[in-house]
């Protein structure tokens, strides 16, 4: 039999260990900054099936108002940018499990993500939810659209409110590309979207025979994230959203990008400019 010593002796052991593990643990999941430096890469989840904000190039390459900050993110580090394409059911996953260290990807700043995931303050952009219909449907009204099937995309926060307090008849679809070839298909009436991407669809000529005749509803701002657990990681992007809105930054890209300054943004560039 062993002797009480020597049973304390191996729970004292035990417990080190445990706590060792522990420190470890945390010791990882409070580091990304550091990680990104010694890495010498930055991975940024971001769209790219929603143009002007993140899309496709000719040459393959992802482009956009979000691929440019999280360019202008990586130039203030001192490292190289890799970009990995997200959609809205998968993008709070991939920065949960360690897929990706930054996400710059048109997400809607809520209280239930905000449990899930640091959303940095502050907020860089927003938006409403809005439809693209044909110009031939002469809608004028969301009443219009009650009872009638309009394609969504899966993970977007307003279409409980479009079924519930509007009545549409939600399809939800993975991605984007699903959802307009649906639009373009007769599957559903319009695409029920957010109105920022909705115009960038309305700036290429396949949808000159759409429209976006409703006033937008619901506008709530976007945050970028990062996993929760990283003080430093989140100060730091802290600090770019800062920049961003003094500078700037965010409407110069949306004259780039060829649509309207957003009040959002100039009223963010007004604030801080006077800071």
């Amino acid at each position: 039999m062993k002797s009480l010593s020597q049973c304390y002796r191996l729970l004292a052991g035990a417990v080190f260990a445990a706590g060792l593990l522990w420190l470890s643990a945390v010791q990882a999941r409070a580091d990304d900054l550091a990680t990104i430096k010694q890495r010498g890469t930055l991975i940024v989840g971001v769209k790219a099936d929603y143009p002007p904000f993140g899309f496709r190039a000719p040459s393959g390459q992802i482009e956009g108002i979000e691929p440019a900050l999280a360019a202008d993110v990586a130039k203030s580090l001192g490292v190289k940018l890799q970009l990995v394409p997200v959609v809205a059911a998968n993008r709070m996953q991939f920065l949960e499990q360690g897929k990706i260290d930054l996400m710059l990807a048109t997400l809607t700043d809520t209280p239930e993500r905000r449990r899930v995931i640091d959303i940095v303050q502050p907020d860089y952009y927003a938006s409403g939810f809005n439809i693209m219909v044909p110009k031939s449907m002469n809608l004028t009204s969301w009443d219009e659209l009650k009872g009638k099937p309009v394609c969504g995309i899966q993970g977007a926060y307003y279409n409980k409110e479009a079924a519930e307090r509007l009545g549409m008849q939600v399809i939800a679809f993975t991605g984007t590309a699903e959802a307009l070839t649906a639009l373009k298909q007769g599957r559903c009436v319009g695409l029920l979207y957010d109105d920022t991407s909705i115009e960038g669809n309305l700036l290429q000529p396949e949808w000159h025979a759409y429209d976006m005749p409703l006033e937008s509803q619901d506008a709530k701002p976007w945050g970028l994230a990062v996993r929760l657990g990283q003080p430093e990681w989140s100060a730091y992007m802290s600090k770019m959203a800062e920049k961003w809105a003094k500078d700037g930054t965010i409407l110069q890209l949306e004259s780039q990008n060829h649509i309207k300054p957003s009040k959002f943004a100039a009223d963010m560039h007004k604030k801080y400019a006077a800071q």
